[in-house]
């Protein structure tokens, strides 16, 4: 990728815009392209009306806002997309229309460019076919809306090189988008099952099963969605559904044909009547089979062929549809017998409707589906190691960090490999541990879970310090707790402008509970670690630069030639003395012995200003009280001791700090996405 990696988006309408606005929004500089001057001004007016419906609710600032803008280029010439790195075709959904635009663009463009289409609906091969660039050529399959759902179904045909997958999959990570990686397919992964699940819900609407009430009531209660089948439908264009539904029977079987009263309501150009009666309950159970087999069933065929992997058709469902479990998760919760059965009771009458034979082994199997978290490859005697759960933004839990563990002992077991990488899928490194964890664990008073994982999860971040071959942590996104304590664990760093560490622990009324403190205690002193640690203030990637923490700090296209330069020359010692920069000062002074007392309650010491104290006294006394009294004393010890010691001396807290009320009140309210209140506590 260059240096200044460019885009273009061919199409300013309501898609076209959605996916110029994100891209310019995560600092790329983006083209938006159309026929003519009132199209590209139209599509500008949408992407600004959005960007000041996003002010007003106080998620973007007018400087935001204007920086966003300024990265978009509307032009009605093509000839301006000649040195463009990443162009994607997002116009009318017409075949010919689209090979058209294609061709026009092989023939302008450098043979760099990459070109994709945003199509839904027809086969890459075939659209490739409109290109003399057939390997630099790939779908990108975006979900409404683009600007805010984070799905991309990244889609590769048969001549599509590594290479062009490879930057397929960085552009999306530079956009904030979730990649899944799909085969040339009818429907592709999302679609395939889910637009079978929307018109199985007319058919049995159609066959007098249940009103749409009660179909869309009983697909809310099982799927854990907002909206069911025909509102969902009455929101995203019945035609929509209706014609996908053409596109699938035509391709596959005559299972995934509309019901008549779809092409009636389509017809009609009316939306659903979503409220045509009592809800009746004692229908739930047979209009929930016959959605669940429908969508698990779909799935499990597309496995099958190999379009997606489980991980990717659940990613999909959950990032995509923002369906609270995908179709593999639910066969889990279900039971992957009776969940078989289910699909063997729907193709009894359903023709077209083919079983499939990952749902079947399961069945046989008798146990539930394992997923995979965490990506493992080596290349030029560098073993990558990749957590890939996006949809959780990496969070750790014992299955993570046991796929971690295998794949960190598979690359300390092989010869060839000299140095280790760690990073994260989507726009997060990690974003700390799974909350729920800790929560079932007290629920439950089994608090010495909670211990086994932290003391396993220290032993591995400790092996992970100490290992002969060298141990990079990539830092190219946002970083919590757990996933701060990866990195510091790490013999060196490699960060963009995009990577951040954060503590935010002292706000969910523990402490960071895998040697966070105590690392950044043994890097930056213990005046820092108690202003990072009680504050929760997150750390950029260049101030932690400053401070000695990141090894390098580079741009996104000098990632892997700063990794292969540590690989060749060696990490410096991360415990090594260094001079604090000049604007943490006032910081250390505040949080020295002397004043640390007077600033936690908003008195200014010396060298301290009076309005610091009292904003960083005000940010503390949001955090969970009992907690924040634990963590200097905590500090203050571990200043003392060698890594090992303080990590032992951390475990001998955990049970106890973990069995303490204001610990399930932060966790629960975090999950909830409140802030906690523990006013009760007082």
């Amino acid at each position: 990728m260059t240096q200044e990696f460019t885009v273009a988006v061919i199409g300013a309408g309501t898609m076209g815009s959605g996916i110029a606005q994100k891209i310019a929004q995560e600092g790329i500089k983006c083209y938006l392209v159309d026929v003519n001057q009132a199209a590209v001004e139209r599509g500008m007016g949408i992407i600004e009306n959005m960007l000041n419906q996003g002010v007003e609710r106080k998620v973007f600032t007018e400087q935001f806002v204007k920086e966003t803008l300024d990265r978009l280029i509307p032009t009605t010439n093509y000839e301006d997309l000649k040195e463009v790195d990443f162009i994607v075709e997002a116009v009318f959904e017409d075949e010919q229309v689209k090979a058209d635009v294609l061709s026009k663009l092989d023939k302008i463009c450098d043979e760099k460019t990459i070109l994709s289409s945003n199509t839904s609906s027809f086969y890459i091969k075939n659209l490739a076919k409109s290109t003399n660039r057939p390997d630099r050529f790939i779908g990108m399959h975006y979900f409404f809306h683009p600007a805010k759902n984070r799905l991309l179904e990244i889609i590769s045909h048969e001549s599509t090189s590594e290479e062009t997958v490879a930057i397929a999959n960085k552009f999306a990570d530079l956009h904030g988008k979730t990649s899944i990686t799909v085969k040339d397919a009818p429907g592709f992964a999302v679609n395939r099952f889910f637009v079978p699940w929307l018109t199985e819900s007319v058919r049995i609407y159609e066959e007098g099963l249940a009103n749409k009430a009660t179909i869309d009531a009983a697909a809310r209660d099982a799927f854990k969605i907002g909206m069911g089948p025909f509102a969902l439908m009455n929101a995203t264009g019945i035609p929509v559904a209706y014609h996908s539904a053409n596109t699938l029977a035509r391709e596959i079987s005559e299972f995934y044909k509309p019901a008549e009263l779809l092409k009636t309501q389509t017809e009609s150009k009316e939306l659903w009547d979503v409220e045509d009666g009592e809800v009746d309950e004692s229908k739930f159970e047979a209009v929930k089979e016959h959605l669940l087999a429908t969508a698990i069933g779909v799935a499990g065929k597309l496995v099958d062929e190999g379009v997606a992997t489980i991980e990717d058709v659940n990613r999909g469902a959950v990032v995509g549809l923002r369906w609270k479990q995908g179709p593999f998760q639910l066969a889990n919760t279900i039971g992957v017998k009776e969940t078989y059965e289910m699909t063997k009771r729907l193709a009894e009458k359903s023709p077209g409707y083919e079983l499939s034979e990952t749902l079947r082994k399961q069945a046989e199997l008798g146990e539930p589906f394992e997923f995979s978290f965490v990506d493992y490859e080596v290349k030029d005697g560098i073993a990558n190691i990749r957590i890939n759960r996006p949809e959780a933004m990496n969070a750790l839990n014992p299955t993570v960090v046991g796929q971690l563990e295998k794949a960190f002992n598979e690359a300390e077991a092989d010869e060839t490999v000299k140095g280790i990488v760690f990073s994260g899928a989507g726009k997060a490194f990690v974003a700390g541990a799974d909350l729920k964890f800790f929560v079932d664990a007290i629920k439950t008073n089994n608090l010495d879970n909670n211990y086994n994982f932290t003391s396993g999860g220290h032993k591995l971040l400790r092996r992970i310090e100490q290992s002969e071959k060298i141990t990079i942590a990539l830092l190219d996104g946002l970083s919590l707790g757990g996933g701060s304590e990866l990195a510091l664990a790490c013999q060196a760093i490699v960060a963009t402008e995009k990577g951040s560490f954060g503590f935010p622990e002292s706000g969910l009324g523990i402490y960071p509970g895998l040697g966070g403190m105590l690392r950044t205690n043994h890097q930056i002193g213990k005046e820092l670690a108690k202003y990072f640690v009680l504050t929760g203030k997150g750390i950029s990637a260049q101030a932690a630069k400053d401070l000695g923490i990141v090894t390098k700090l580079v741009d996104a296209a000098d990632v892997q030639s700063a990794i292969k330069d540590l690989v060749e020359n060696g990490a410096p010692d991360k415990y090594r003395q260094r001079e604090v920069p000049m604007q943490y000062a006032e910081i250390k002074h505040a949080f020295n012995d002397d004043n640390f007392e007077k600033t936690i309650k908003g008195i200014a010491g010396d060298g301290v200003r009076e309005e610091f104290a009292q904003k960083t006294a005000k940010t503390i006394g949001y955090k969970a009280p009992g907690i924040c009294k634990v963590i200097p004393k905590m500090i203050d010890r571990q200043a003392e001791m060698t890594i090992d010691e303080g990590i032992e001396y951390e475990l001998s807290l955990l049970n106890e700090t973990f069995a303490k009320p204001e610990a399930l009140i932060g966790l629960e309210a975090s999950l909830a996405g409140k802030r906690p209140d523990y006013s009760s506590l007082n």
